[in-house]
Parts: structure tokens; sequence; C-alpha cells
């Protein structure tokens, strides 16, 4: 289960600027870092007559474009992917997910706040872990000034290794299953025997497809 954090807050407390900064620290950390950024906007992400706008509007399940340093994939979607469905579609070995805002959502919350936008949180109580703020608040989390992006970071590290309980993801028809330790083994032993590699398996990912 790959980790997932949200950073929330009101508009304009600093959220986007925190996220930049924390990418490199935990970079620097041995973290590989995904970002997910949720909008209310019904914007065209994929502009009209490009090509993969084309494809798309022809009936493509699924359009990308792959360049020199970059690979965008657009699909069409009639309802808000979670972090964790958007990590279940990519299925690659991030070791967490920062997302920018989803303050609905069940995970872990950091929130930024500014003095001159009240006292208000918008995180619920028992998911707050820590607070990014230039006013000390009266909440029995930890507190950080906007500048603490080290501090920040080490306590996101902290959080990944708590949270992360498996090495193995399995969906089946687009479901996660729960993974018990003693089929992690088996099924980690027997992919590991299968597959040769002269360098070692840092990741594997097996999909199945059968017809119907």
């Amino acid at each position: 289960m790959r980790s997932i954090i949200s950073l929330v807050g009101k508009s304009s407390s600093g959220k986007t600027t925190l996220l930049e900064k924390l990418i490199g620290e935990l970079k620097q950390r041995g973290l590989k870092v995904a970002i997910v950024k949720h909008s209310h906007h019904a914007d065209d992400l994929d502009t009209q007559k490009k090509d993969t706008w084309r494809f798309t509007q022809a009936g493509a399940a699924l359009s990308a474009i792959n360049s020199l340093d970059h690979l965008a994939i657009f699909q069409k979607m009639d309802h808000f992917f979670t972090p964790e469905e958007i990590s279940d579609f990519i299925l690659w070995d991030y070791d967490v997910i920062l997302t920018e805002g989803f303050k609905g959502s069940p995970y872990p919350k950091i929130e930024v706040h500014r003095a001159e936008q009240g006292d208000d949180l918008v995180s619920e109580k028992s998911l707050l872990m820590a607070v990014v703020t230039d006013k000390k608040l009266d909440i029995d989390v930890p507190q950080f000034a906007h500048d603490d992006v080290a501090g920040v970071a080490e306590l996101i590290v902290h959080k990944v290794k708590t949270i992360q309980s498996s090495n193995i993801d399995v969906l089946v028809n687009g479901a996660r299953l729960t993974v018990s330790p003693a089929f992690e083994d088996l099924l980690t032993r027997t992919l590991l025997a299968m597959v040769p590699s002269d360098d070692g398996i840092k990741s594997m990912h097996v999909s199945l497809r059968r017809k119907a």
C-alpha cells in the first residue's frame, strides 16, 4: 500500500509553494514522490485540435503523448479519481503520493495555515498530522514555520515508514485485495525465482488480462 498524505488549507495559504519545496527535500532523503492536485474546474487539459484530443474524440479509451523527457496520458472520466484510484491506475513504485487538496479524503493531512485567514482549520482533527503556520495554534499536533521545509519532510519520512505495511499491491478487476503476510512472502519468493535478473529486482509489475 502506497503512502498518501494530503496538503490542505484555505486558498492562497501556500500549499503549492510548500509542495514544490518538499519535493526536493524528500528526494534528498531517498523518497520517490508523486504529486496529485485536486481541481474543481472542468478544464479540458488536452487542448482542442491537438492530436491526443482528436484521438480521444474519435473514441480511444486512452491517448498518450511521449516526448524526449515527458509522458502525458489523457483519459476521459465520469467522476473524480481519488488519490488511491490514481495510485492503482499508474501502478508505479512511488514511495509517497502527496496531494494538494482532497480535504474531505480519509488520508493523513498536513494543513497550511496563515494567521490572516483566521484560526479555523479545514481538516478533521482525527486526520490532522501537522500544521504549517505563521502563528502558534492551540492544537495538539506538531506545528512548523512556513520555512521549516526540512522539519515537515522529516515528519513525512517518519509517517511513510509507519503507513507502509506491504510491498505488494494486488488488484483484481480494479479492486484492491488485502494481502496477508504469508501470501505476500509466497508471491514474492515465487515471482523472484521465476524472473532472472543480473542486477537485482527493485520493482515488478505483473498484469493478467483474460478474455471473457
